[in-house]
């Protein structure tokens, strides 16, 4: 164990060490197939000693009548731990209970751009299966967004989900309201292609912005743009559609006629006029809108989501 003033370097976190792991057993690769082999056999010796002690320390926290509904919550709720009880097959919460609890999380931000999400179904081979509700289709980019929040959390929490699905029959579409098109949702026409594999970085000073305020971040060297409007979050890369220019030094405000909940960011070169809560749209330009960013928060920590661009 590590003592004060110990020159340890910190632990990698669950995503990194994964990505180490397979960084050096491709490394090792080098050494020829045999190498490999024992490399991919110490992981596995090393996963099976540690999966046998957690499951361990479990059946003492039980033996002891330790191992209450509030201790397992705050171990399953628990990124490091719940991501190795998940590994060892120790997770006390099955993988529909998983992805209930990920899609809860999730509808906040959903409903902050009028969407939201239900859980049809998830079958024995591990699909999952979505119906995504919202009046966002107005906007060519809110889909992906709102598909990059809704996968990235299901996937989170469900790492053996092997495919997500929406529902998009008539039926469905009459019966629950407005549908997001599943064609919307992989493609943006005449963008570049966004894929879902979105790296989730935390942003913990986006907490504190004020209502009505508009602040530039850079998140993974990325530019950002933050504003608050009520008790609500939003997100967007840190350029305007119409002159290119930053809109960091913005303003929000409410549209002239407009509903209390209204918002309009309004860039400071150009002056072009965004619908905040419908993802960005350019009310100035139809064909024209924001890049909007998934933002998520946890216990009280932003977490945004930058997609990979092909």
């Amino acid at each position: 164990m590590g003592h004060a003033g110990s020159s340890a370097a910190e632990p990698l976190g669950v995503q990194a060490a994964g990505e180490r792991i397979e960084v050096l057993l491709e490394a090792s690769a080098a050494g020829g197939v045999m190498a490999r082999e024992r490399a991919e056999e110490l992981v596995r010796v090393m996963a099976d000693l540690y999966g046998a002690g957690l499951e361990r320390v479990l059946d003492l926290l039980y033996d002891k009548g330790r191992l209450d509904d509030d201790v397992l919550a705050a171990l399953a709720d628990d990124e490091l731990v719940g991501s190795l009880l998940l590994v060892h097959g120790l997770h006390p919460y099955d993988v529909t209970t998983r992805v209930e609890q990920a899609l809860e999380r999730v509808r906040p931000y959903l409903g902050s751009h009028g969407g939201d999400v239900e859980l049809l179904e998830v079958t024995a081979d591990g699909v999952v299966r979505l119906r995504l509700l919202g009046s966002c289709d107005g906007c060519p980019s809110s889909s992906v967004t709102l598909t990059l929040a809704v996968e990235g959390a299901v996937e989170a929490a469900a790492p053996e989900v092997t495919r997500i699905e929406v529902d998009a029959s008539a039926t469905d579409a009459e019966s629950a309201g407005p549908l997001i098109p599943v064609e919307s949702l992989r493609s943006r026409l005449g963008e570049p292609e966004v894929t879902t594999n979105a790296s989730w970085e935390e942003v913990p000073s986006l907490a504190d912005l004020a209502p009505g305020a508009v602040a530039g971040f850079h998140v993974s060297a990325q530019p950002v743009v933050a504003c608050r409007v009520g008790s609500d979050l939003y997100a967007f890369r840190d350029r305007c559609a119409r002159c290119e220019s930053v809109l960091s030094g913005g303003t929000v405000s409410r549209r002239l006629g407009g509903a209390a909940a209204d918002a309009v960011l309004r860039c400071p070169a150009c002056h072009g006029h965004y619908d905040v809560r419908r993802a960005g749209a350019c009310l100035d330009d139809d064909a024209l809108h924001l890049d909007p960013l998934p933002l998520l928060v946890n216990a009280g920590v932003a977490s945004l989501a930058l997609p990979v661009t092909a």
